[in-house]
């Protein structure tokens, strides 16, 4: 009971000192242009918005992010300076430039150039891969986000540092999202094990996982019990 109460001490003391952004957004809504910073978070990506460029390069050094879009219809200038002066600060970021339909890309030094009009969707599927790369180190479903290097989950501003078991538990459910998944064959993935005759301990695990990826454990949004059958990580 005590190393129980330690390991939720832990996973509370975790989730408060190791919350990080994905995304650093520029984007100023001038112009009527169209915005993509409420898409990009009920979509589950944690972003971090300016509206100048000067603040951008401020934060830029403070952030991190794993990627950089410059959303250049919504500015008063054309961007290019912002771009250029942004490559010339950190070239190993991602950055992504958004520009007006017809506009050419000469001058902006960026990965990917997209043009309006953009879905969200398309955004998003732009985004993948900068946010998944690292040899497979990162596993990401929807607004959840694991990295089996580190063993930390991110989820909805929330990140928790994960067991070697846990992090097992919770990359097989996350490779079979939306589907059942038994509790035979759970165990047996996890545990490594064709023995499954005591099902407590995948229980138990299970409700540490819930700890770690619910804001609210006892009433599950992600992590699901199917009666009879096992479980299903839905996202």
């Amino acid at each position: 009971m005590e190393s129980f109460q330690q390991e939720m001490r832990q996973m509370a003391y975790n989730s408060k000192h190791m919350e990080t952004k994905q995304i650093l957004l520029l984007e100023a809504a001038r112009n009527g242009a169209p915005l993509f910073a409420d898409a990009l978070t009920r979509k589950g990506f944690e972003v971090e918005v300016v509206r100048s460029g000067e603040e951008l390069l401020q934060r830029l050094p403070e952030m991190r992010p794993r990627v950089v879009i410059l959303n250049v219809p919504s500015l008063r200038s054309s961007g290019k300076r912002i771009c250029r002066l942004l490559r010339e600060q950190d070239t190993r970021s991602p950055l992504i430039v958004i520009l007006p339909q017809g506009q050419s890309a000469a001058g902006y030094p960026a990965h990917i150039h997209l043009h309006l009009p953009l879905t969200p969707r398309k955004l998003i599927n732009r985004l993948k891969p900068f946010l998944d790369q690292g040899g497979g180190k990162v596993v990401q479903r929807g607004p959840l986000q694991l990295n089996l290097e580190t063993r930390h989950v991110h989820i909805l501003g929330k990140t928790t540092h994960l067991s070697p078991r846990l992090m097992r538990l919770l990359q097989v459910l996350m490779e079979n999202a939306g589907q059942v998944i038994s509790r035979e064959a759970l165990f047996q993935q996890v545990w490594e094990t064709s023995y499954a005759g005591d099902m407590r301990t995948l229980d138990v695990h299970i409700f540490w996982l819930r700890q770690a990826i619910e804001m609210d454990p006892r009433q599950p949004r992600f992590l699901k019990t199917v009666r009879g059958v096992g479980y299903r990580l839905d996202l």
